[in-house]
């Protein structure tokens, strides 16, 4: 089954680089496809020269967390060449494996105190060398290592050490000289994120709203003049990771930066895909930001929310206990921002998910203010976006309970509430009180002083104005059968 995959897998990332190249013209760069989470596939063009009918092509510069499991390769020079053998070398030199491979082999140690030690390098440690050193005696010399040791010479690189991962295939080929070469592989390590920064108009009724992409590349390799798109999406894997390529087009869709060669937007299978007008070096070790919109006046509604018990919901059992829900509320009322992502309100596009940092502009000097930040999921085009930006100083709620009582044998329950809300601003404010109904599913309201909304099976909002310096008062009953 594993080898079905494994097959699939290659077969998958090859028809998609086929399909990506067809109307191209074959010439040697590569492309780079980042998903948002932690990983990218890369589709690279290069020219490699085939000694004879049945050579060996090396392949380096290749990520250092590459999915060997995942490489799929194709000789756009002779289509008919067939792969014998496919391996990823990644045993990579460093000064403990040369001097794993140099037992028993000649070295030389040149010391910071101009001392020099040749022979053969009988053992090592974290701390020293032990060299039995040419000659007739054959001295035995212990050089410490560390700041101590300046150089060290061997006679030449071992066999099986490589500076640099590298794919490497036994081709079976009727071309021999160089050829051009489509490869393909998954990789770890790589990962992209969208980040918004949003201004507020001195009224809090439109904000100014631009987006940004942030690449940070781990895989440990650099990606020249990379053809780049971005998957936006929950792409299930398969553990341990397999290639997962995604396939099929539908509507087209255009970023507000297109004009300068930034990103269009299509839906991708049951994703979306960005794909940037230019091309761009992705460096390894490397944190980078493309600009993804960016748009003025997008109208904004401020909520006051105040939930006096955020703590509580229903959870699909009957809850009778008297001290479930009697501690004292909360007395926090968020500030929410809401937008709707939509064309008339000069967005209308898929919003990958991301951190929206949220600033208004101080009248007196003109400088910019953080006022807070949410993150956003995924935001299909024609939905609401809701950012809770942090909590409200001049307006407080305060919620008690003022009656209990439970009957078990009548299967009936009533429980009732008072909820006070006290705004200590100059002018007067609405503010949306949310209770949870968290003892069961089958509930009735039997008493108000507020017009109040159900607002889902377990929830009812009690939308009330609050005079300036004032206090609005809710009172409610609500009674639980089973």
């Amino acid at each position: 089954m594993n080898d079905l995959r494994k097959l699939a897998t290659v077969s998958a990332i090859l028809c998609f680089v086929c399909t990506l190249y067809a109307a191209d013209k074959p010439e040697e760069g590569v492309a780079l496809t980042i998903y948002n989470q932690n990983f990218g596939v890369v589709r690279e063009r290069r020219k490699v020269n085939v000694a004879d009918k049945l050579g060996t092509i090396r392949f380096n510069n290749v990520a250092a967390q590459i999915d060997g499991t995942s490489v799929g390769f194709k000789s756009l020079t002779d289509p008919d060449a067939r792969v014998l053998e496919q391996n990823y070398e990644y045993d990579l030199v460093s000064a403990d494996k040369l001097l794993q491979k140099y037992i028993d082999k000649p070295i030389t140690v040149l010391t910071k105190d101009g001392s020099r030690y040749s022979g053969n390098l009988l053992s090592f440690d974290a701390n020293q060398l032990v060299v039995r050193q040419y000659g007739e005696k054959g001295d035995l010399v212990m050089v410490q290592r560390g700041d101590n040791v300046k150089d060290i010479e061997f006679s030449a690189l071992p066999e099986g050490l490589i500076t640099k991962p590298t794919l490497v295939w036994k081709l079976a080929t009727e071309k021999t000289g160089e050829q051009l070469v489509e490869v393909a592989y998954q990789t770890a390590g790589i990962n992209w994120q969208s980040d918004y920064n949003a201004v507020l108009n001195d009224k809090d009724t439109a904000l100014d709203l631009s987006g940004w992409v942030t690449i940070n590349n781990q895989s440990g390799a650099t990606y020249k003049d990379a053809k780049l798109k971005l998957i936006a999406g929950d792409v299930h894997r398969v553990q341990p990771p397999q290639a997962m390529v995604a396939s099929g087009m539908a509507r087209r869709g255009m970023l507000l930066g297109e004009s300068a060669a930034g990103f269009e937007e299509k839906a991708f299978f049951e994703y979306h895909l960005y794909t940037l007008g230019r091309s761009t070096t992705v460096a390894d070790n490397q944190t980078k930001q493309i600009e993804l919109l960016k748009t003025a006046d997008v109208p904004v509604k401020k909520v006051f929310l105040y939930q006096g018990a955020p703590q509580y919901r229903w959870y699909g059992g009957l809850v009778t206990d008297a001290g479930y829900g009697s501690e004292e509320g909360n007395k926090k009322v968020n500030v929410i921002v809401e937008l709707k992502n939509s064309k008339e309100n000069h967005i209308g596009m898929p919003l990958p998910k991301g951190k929206v940092r949220l600033y208004k502009r101080d009248p007196a000097d003109a400088s910019l203010e953080f006022v807070g930040e949410d993150q956003i999921d995924h935001t299909p085009k024609d939905e609401t976006v809701r950012l809770r930006i942090g909590d409200v100083f001049d307006i407080v709620g305060e919620r008690k309970r003022t009656d209990f009582h439970v009957d078990t044998s009548g299967h009936v329950m009533t429980e009732s509430f008072e909820i006070r809300v006290r705004n200590h601003k100059t002018e007067p404010v609405d503010v949306l009180v949310k209770e949870p109904l968290y003892r069961w599913n089958n509930w009735e309201i039997t008493a108000a002083s507020a017009k109040w909304t159900k607002y889902d099976s377990s929830t009812i909002h009690f939308p009330v104005t609050v005079a300036k310096d004032g206090e609005q008062v809710i009172t409610y009953t609500v009674r639980y059968t089973w």
